[in-house]
């Protein structure tokens, strides 16, 4: 069974997407986003998406389909790579949920191999320095069928890192413990306080992941 990845990152500045950008001017809920498509003699691209609120008034926004509370919206727009979702496709890959929220947006999508989704990533950072990862999940190995999930340590700050470390180094996870606070913070050089609150900070960045 192949191997691979579904990563879910997210975008909370302006300016990332259109689509984001209008679900913050309504303050609404903008999901069911389908693919792009090329209408024939077009050089742009036409995206179809339902919202919890009225986007009429949005420019090139289009009603084309309404059942109860939500509204099928289309929207008319230029081709390039001026957002994540024409980003991820030019690496050929599809996006397989989005969700934006109040301008947050969020995004899921699927890599072969660890390889390629760095260079996707590494790819998003650079075009969206404000991209976050929230979850990455590996598919278990035919003989391993067990949950894997991934951790991204790009989440650690240099000095949580430096803690987390340290601390494990010097048996602070070990039951019984080698070394307790006092000693390791005197090995980095801080207060007991300083290095319980940075081990917590990271603890707490990890067990996102994990969780």
């Amino acid at each position: 069974m192949p191997s691979g990845i579904r990563a879910t990152v997210r975008f909370d500045s302006r300016g990332v997407c259109p689509i984001a950008d209008l679900s913050a001017d309504t303050d609404s809920t903008v999901d069911s986003v389908s693919t792009s498509v090329h209408p024939s003699g077009c050089s742009g691209s036409v995206t179809e998406f339902s919202a919890s609120a009225d986007c009429t008034a949005a420019a090139d926004v289009t009603p084309v389909f309404s059942h109860g509370s939500t509204t099928r919206y289309r929207l008319a727009h230029d081709d390039g790579v001026g957002c994540p979702c024409e980003c991820l496709g030019r690496f050929g890959y599809p996006v397989a949920r989005y969700v934006a929220r109040h301008g947050t947006l969020t995004l899921v999508f699927h890599a072969v191999d660890y390889e390629r989704l760095q260079a996707v990533v590494a790819e998003l950072r650079d075009r969206f320095p404000g991209m976050e990862i929230t979850r990455l999940v590996g598919s278990p190995a035919e003989d391993h069928p067990r949950d894997g999930v991934l951790v991204d340590r790009s989440k650690l700050t240099t000095r949580q890192l430096e803690v987390l470390q340290t601390a494990y180094e010097m048996g602070y996870f070990d039951r019984p413990r080698r070394n307790n606070a006092t000693t390791i913070a005197a090995a980095l050089d801080v207060c007991p306080s300083t290095f319980r609150e940075h081990l917590a900070a990271a603890e707490s960045k990890l067990l996102e992941d994990l969780l």
